[in-house]
């Protein structure tokens, strides 16, 4: 169940990642073929990741919603014995390998994305002799990368799965709001520099108060007061105070 927020506190990323992003992170992180998807494997996760985007009330564009009945429709015809299968038309395209060619195309657009911005930064940083610009110190993040929804996402997965199940007294009588959370982190990166993102889940037993601090993180790297970085893909998730 989505976390009720109060009107003047509305979550909701001016950047969000598609479908297409939620599935090249699966794939990715499970270390899988793309050109051999274990498809019950996939679609299983996809669904998690979808249920724990609806408890946090995100702002759920419809294709995540197309995406999840198309691998659903894929899962249902695998598991049919082949002979059972319904017959594809002469103009349709198997629906996994359509998936698949989506797939492809758009991690090709992503990594050549993904090259030029690199170039851009490496364009950014070179000054021709004679400059008069002078380039500032290297910064102390150098090697650290952003990071996705997706990763802040499986992280708040790993804190949920922690606590244990709560009682209907508890959830009544929970008063922390995001708003108290946004506080909190503040001033808690305002006496550190950094902090691991996992550790602002410790000590916390409800869920209502798990789903608080990683709304405050998403609110704060919205408004730009913290970033969120790793020094390798799947690494340790830092949150970085902006100005470092």
């Amino acid at each position: 169940m989505p976390i009720q927020q109060t009107d003047e506190l509305k979550i909701k990323l001016e950047v969000f990642e598609g479908p297409l992003d939620l599935l090249l992170y699966l794939i990715k992180k499970d270390e899988v073929d793309i050109y051999d998807i274990p498809i019950e494997l996939i679609t299983r996760q996809y669904m998690e990741y979808l249920g724990l985007m609806r408890m946090l009330d995100l702002d759920i564009a419809g294709d995540f919603l197309v995406m999840a009945a198309t691998l659903l429709m894929i899962k249902s015809r695998l598991l049919l014995p082949p002979e059972e299968r319904p017959e594809l038309e002469p103009e349709e395209d198997d629906p996994r390998w359509d998936l698949i060619r989506k797939l492809v195309e758009y991690k090709k657009f992503k990594d050549a994305a993904g090259l030029l911005q690199n170039m851009e930064v490496s364009q950014s940083n070179s000054f021709l002799r004679g400059s008069e610009d002078i380039p500032s110190p290297a910064s102390s993040e150098i090697g650290m990368e952003e990071v996705t929804i997706f990763d802040l996402i499986s992280v708040f997965n790993e804190a949920l799965k922690r606590i244990e199940p709560e009682v209907i007294g508890e959830i009544f009588a929970e008063k922390i709001t995001v708003a108290d959370k946004i506080e909190m982190l503040l001033a808690l990166i305002k006496e550190k520099i950094s902090v691991p993102f996992f550790n602002l889940f410790n000590h916390i037993a409800t869920r209502h108060e798990i789903i608080c601090t990683f709304l405050a993180v998403l609110e704060l790297v919205r408004l730009h007061q913290i970033t969120a970085k790793q020094d390798k893909t799947f690494g340790e998730i830092m949150i970085v105070r902006a100005n470092e």
